[in-house]
């Protein structure tokens, strides 16, 4: 049997299927099981797991439609099965899902906007529930693709090599970090494509966090996140204005999952790194608006949500369209209206738990 894994969408989603690839792995231990990527960081956390035979990078986003086309029939009819990794609501990722030619294109069917992309062309589907988190619904899915019923549900998976962690510990070494030292992660960005850059936290409130942590518990705080957020970042530690806030610079995401891990706290939007911390078995606090707690909540670590339950939350949902917000008093009152003190004490008694 061979199958194929797209995970498509993003490192999160990618991580948030691991679980599920687990079992499918011990389930089918002879199997050929390949996944198809798009985005680097998803190729460095697939390159590493055991459970996969093969890892397939194709840049979707950059490459055109010609080119993809021309790819996708290079591997086209190679699988017998094919799963779309939850979520992938959109029409694009269904598309390429029946092009590959599979006999079985799992996929979920959801609950919103699933007939204007195409969810139609998946034939093994299993219906998206608001009340469980993604890790759930993708084991779900496999166990319809498999027949199967599991009772286990694993942690996510992000191996490290020996490689990654003494890069972290000599990078540690040079910011002056020793075993002792109280650190807390921060990660203050997020996905910005459809105004998703409302689901973010104030910058000036991650500085005000950060200088009361300082202050009161003398912790050290690390700023992580991608290269693009190098300017937030600054901004933050500016607005901090202590030797003792750091930021981190990686040249890949295992060697920043490798810093994460040296962390006893990650603070953190509703993003990727809040599922590599959680991979890396931090205690999390995370930072919600308008994303469904149930569906991404930190998986299988001692964790926090801080959110304000407000009765029009949640209000984003996995479909293409953007970000909106319709209240009329205060704009992603959500997030605005977290107060530091509240995630101050989150993190104050996680760390005491």
């Amino acid at each position: 049997m061979k199958i194929l894994i797209l995970a498509l969408s993003g490192i999160g989603d990618a991580l948030m299927f691991t679980p599920a690839l687990k079992l499918m792995r011990e389930a089918l231990p002879d199997a050929e099981i390949d996944a198809l990527v798009m985005f680097k960081g998803v190729k460095d956390i697939y390159d590493r797991n055991a459970c996969l035979d093969k890892v397939i990078y194709f840049d979707f986003l950059n490459e055109g439609l010609i080119e993809s086309l021309r790819f996708i029939k290079t591997i086209r009819n190679n699988y017998d099965s094919s799963v779309n990794v939850y979520p992938s609501n959109r029409s694009e990722y269904n598309f390429i899902n029946f092009l590959i030619g599979a006999g079985k294109r799992a996929g979920v069917k959801y609950l919103r906007k699933d007939i204007p992309n195409l969810g139609m062309l998946n034939n093994v589907r299993v219906t998206e529930d608001d009340s469980v988190h993604n890790v759930q619904t993708n084991i779900r899915l496999i166990e319809k693709l498999l027949n199967k019923t599991f009772t286990e549900e694993p942690p996510l998976d992000f191996t490290l090599t020996e490689d990654d962690l003494t890069f972290a510990r000599e990078y540690l070494n040079k910011i002056n970090i020793n075993g002792d030292d109280l650190v807390i992660g921060f990660h203050p960005g997020s996905a910005v494509l459809k105004n998703h850059i409302y689901r973010r936290w104030e910058p000036e409130k991650f500085a005000s966090l950060a200088r009361s942590l300082i202050n009161k518990l003398n912790a050290k705080i690390l700023l992580f996140g991608g290269p693009e957020e190098l300017e937030l970042k600054k901004v933050i530690k500016n607005q901090i204005n202590s030797p003792r806030s750091v930021i981190v610079e990686t040249d890949n995401l295992p060697r920043s999952a490798a810093l994460i891990k040296r962390c006893n706290l990650f603070v953190s939007n509703d993003s990727s790194l809040m599922h590599v911390a959680s991979a890396m078995q931090r205690k999390v606090v995370a930072v919600i608006g308008p994303t469904n707690p149930h569906y991404i909540h930190p998986w299988k670590t001692e964790h926090r949500i801080v959110t304000l339950n407000l009765d029009c939350a949640p209000c984003f949902f996995y479909s293409p369209r953007h970000l909106i917000c319709t209240r009329t008093d205060v704009k992603f009152k959500c997030i605005r209206e977290l107060s530091v003190e509240m995630v101050y004490n989150a993190v104050t008694g996680l760390l005491n738990n």
